[in-house]
């Protein structure tokens, strides 16, 4: 069990992978990784370091001496200045030329974004398959009545399938965004103490072209495209705002959905996956409790939350830098990330399992479609000849009686007293016959349908196989 505090997150939901992403040595030896890219750029650019140094360097990215890094540490109270010791130790031929030029920022805030990027690209696959397969669950129920709800109230019935729907455009949207985020994701690079890249202007001797030649060869060693035209010596914190926002929006769409799931679940309609000797409750051994989906709720809360720290810290940045941000971001990026490959998981496991009880949806639409069937009965009466208002008065009468003893536990058969008003000039088996529930749905199947026929350009072929879900 251990004797201190762990964090949650990493040993209980989210993957292996995404804890690996974002260890220390993933962090540390991309520290390496940076150091060896900017020795290798500025030895091809003229600066004296030999090739000699940069393959020493390649050769020793890893392991890491921790130790030796934390007893350094402990003595100059700067993890950078640490971890180029270690390294100068594990490979003293270069040691002297290790951080040439650089600022901590140079290591830090680039090993950021090379994580944040990999993090994005690993929950667009998770965000994908979970589009899949709730398109899957779509189709087979695509015209399967099932009682609507406004304001939490009987409405018109809908399908399970377009209620799904609902889920997969919002996951859509969240899908599009974050393509945009990567899309527009930029590399530091190495830009000196506040971004002027003064340090680099003296190395070079005033050879601008080289500084940006640098900057390309190091930002293309690690697969980005351009660096940011502008920066202090951190990248700007907006990115953090716009990564943390696209998380908080995938915890948005997954909140919303997990929360449906759990309305139907009271009602029995819909029930995520139930494992054989599963314990629902330790003490009511009958209960099935929607424990998943109300993971999927409390992971969510912390991601929307944890969104406002970047948030805070994007808006107080002081002129070029200040380092009140940085353990605010060693906590919340990280953490939301796991966050959101957490609840993804979820929702991929939830939604290859779901369990539709066909039975009981239809039992909640033939209780409520006599009133719901009510506006079609007034208007085919007034097609034979009745008056509309009046009309009208007696089916709010009747439906006001039928309400009330429904409330009060008693059954009341609405067809079976409106058929006895002679004003209607419809009999009982007539009206009965406008019950079919199909009728209400509209469209329902049809979007459905359409709708999942757009997306199998991005879902055709995609494995929708899931990770078990024990916990």
């Amino acid at each position: 069990m251990g004797d201190v505090y762990r964090s949650i997150l990493p040993e209980r939901y989210a993957s292996r992978q995404m804890a690996e992403l974002f260890s220390d040595d993933s962090r540390y030896m991309t520290w390496r990784k940076l150091w060896v890219s900017l020795a290798r750029a500025e030895s091809r650019l003229g600066l004296p370091i030999t090739e000699e140094q940069v393959r020493e360097l390649e050769q020793n990215i890893g392991p890491i001496d921790y130790e030796c890094a934390a007893q350094m540490e402990a003595r100059v109270h700067h993890d950078v200045m640490a971890h180029v010791f270690a390294y100068g130790k594990a490979a003293p031929g270069a040691a002297g030329i290790i951080h040439l030029g650089a600022t901590s920022c140079y290591v830090t805030d680039n090993t950021d974004l090379i994580l944040y990027r990999d993090a994005l690209e690993l929950l667009r696959d998770r965000l994908i398959k979970l589009i899949a397969i709730l398109c899957r669950f779509s189709k087979t129920y695509s015209n399967m009545p099932v009682l609507g709800y406004t304001h939490y109230q009987p409405a018109q019935p809908v399908t399970v399938g377009k209620r799904a729907c609902l889920w997969i455009q919002d996951l859509k949207s969240d899908l599009d965004e974050m393509d945009f985020v990567l899309e527009n994701l930029c590399f530091l690079g190495c830009r000196g103490t506040t971004g002027t890249e003064a340090s680099f202007m003296e190395l070079f001797g005033g050879d601008t072209d080289k500084i940006d030649e640098m900057n390309r060869m190091i930002a293309g060693d690690f697969s980005f495209s351009r660096c940011f035209p502008i920066s202090s010596q951190t990248y700007p914190r907006k990115t953090d705002v716009r990564i943390m926002n696209c998380l908080s929006s995938i915890a948005q769409s997954m909140y919303r959905m997990a929360t449906d799931i759990r309305l139907m679940q009271h009602d029995r309609i819909l029930e995520e996956p139930f494992s054989d000797g599963q314990i629902g409750s330790s003490a009511m051994a009958y209960k099935r409790n929607p424990i998943r989906c109300e993971r999927i709720c409390s992971l969510s809360r912390f991601i929307m939350t944890d969104a406002f720290n970047a948030v805070q810290t994007a808006s107080g940045q002081w002129l070029e830098r200040t380092l009140d941000d940085s353990a605010i971001r060693r906590l919340s990026m990280p953490e939301g990330f796991m966050a959101a490959d957490a609840i993804l998981m979820l929702g991929a496991f939830v939604a290859s399992g779901l369990r539709v009880n066909e039975g009981m949806a239809a039992r909640y639409v033939e209780e409520q479609l006599p009133f719901l069937a009510t506006e079609d009965i007034l208007m085919e009466g007034v097609k034979r000849g009745g008056d509309r208002q009046a009309l009208h008065e007696v089916i709010r009468r009747c439906s006001m009686e039928a309400s009330e003893a429904m409330r009060n536990g008693e059954k009341y058969d609405l067809i079976d007293h409106l058929a006895k008003e002679a004003c209607f000039h419809m009999t009982e088996e007539e009206m009965r016959g406008i019950l079919d529930p199909v009728r209400f749905t509209g469209r329902a199947e049809e979007q459905t349908l359409r709708y999942i026929k757009e997306l199998e350009p991005l879902t055709d072929g995609v494995d929708l196989t899931v990770e078990e879900i024990t916990a």
